[in-house]
C-alpha cells in the first residue's frame, strides 16, 4: 500500500466519522451521560459491527473481485451506488426538522458500568444498518482491484480506515459536551449536504478512475 493508499484511507476514516446517524448521537450521548470510558467501549462495539461487515463484503464479493477485477465496469458500479447513496444522503429534508429531536429522545437504558450492554448496544446499532453493509461492499468492490487483489494490502488499507476511524471518534467522546450544544438541527442539515455532495464527487471521481489508467490520474494527486 502506497503513501496515496494510505492518506486515502485515512481520509474515508475520517469522514465516516461525521456521517450524521444513530450511532453518532449516541456515541454523544453515552459519552455525556455514562462518561469516556463507556463510550468507548460503546464505539469499540461500532468498530467490530463495522469489521463483520467488512469481512462479510470481501469474503462474500471475492469470486466476483477474482472475475471482473479488470472490469473497467466495476468502477462504475461501484461509483454509481456512492452517488446514489450520496444523492439520497443529500436530499433527505427530514434531517433538517427531526434529527436532533430523535437524537434528544434516544435513552441509554444500560445499567451503570455494564460494559458489555455498552459494547453489544453498539454492535448491534451498527450491525442493523444495512446502509453501512452497503458502503463496505462499495468500497470493497472498488478497492479490491486497485490492489491487485492483494489480501494483505485489502486488509491494510481497511485497518487504516477503521483505525482513523476511530482516533476521529475519540475526539469526538471528548469533545461530546461541545459537540452536543453545537447540534442544532440546521447545522445537522448542512452536515449531510456536505456529506452527500462529497459521496457524490467521490462517486463520479472512481467512475472515472475505472476508465482512466491509475498512472495518469496519480499525476494529478498531490
Amino acid at each position: 500500500m502506497d503513501i496515496y493508499d494510505f492518506k486515502n484511507a485515512i481520509l474515508i476514516g475520517f469522514f465516516m466519522a461525521f456521517m450524521i446517524g444513530p450511532v453518532f448521537f449516541m456515541l454523544i450521548q453515552t459519552s455525556i451521560l455514562k462518561g469516556a470510558r463507556a463510550a468507548i467501549v460503546f464505539d469499540l462495539g461500532v468498530i467490530l459491527g463495522d469489521i463483520t461487515f467488512i469481512l462479510i463484503a470481501y469474503y462474500g464479493s471475492r469470486s466476483l473481485l477474482e472475475e471482473i477485477k479488470d472490469d473497467p465496469r466495476l468502477f462504475f458500479i461501484g461509483g454509481l451506488v456512492m452517488i446514489i447513496y450520496g444523492i439520497i444522503t443529500y436530499l433527505d429534508k427530514e434531517n433538517k426538522k427531526e434529527s436532533l429531536d430523535t437524537a434528544n429522545e434516544i435513552d441509554v437504558p444500560i445499567v451503570k458500568n455494564n460494559y458489555l450492554k455498552l459494547f453489544l448496544k453498539g454492535y448491534f446499532l451498527n450491525f442493523i444498518n444495512i446502509g453501512v453493509l452497503a458502503f463496505w461492499l462499495g468500497t470493497v468492490l472498488v478497492i479490491g482491484p486497485t490492489l491487485n487483489m492483494n489480501q494483505q494490502a485489502i486488509f491494510s488499507y481497511f485497518a487504516v480506515i477503521v483505525v482513523s476511524y476511530f482516533i476521529t471518534d475519540l475526539g469526538k467522546i471528548f469533545l461530546a459536551k461541545q459537540l452536543k450544544d453545537k447540534m442544532t438541527p440546521i447545522l445537522i442539515f448542512r452536515i449531510k449536504r456536505i456529506m452527500g455532495v462529497i459521496l457524490i464527487v467521490c462517486g463520479v471521481f472512481l467512475i472515472l478512475k475505472g476508465f482512466i489508467p491509475n498512472d495518469k490520474i496519480n499525476e494529478y494527486i498531490p
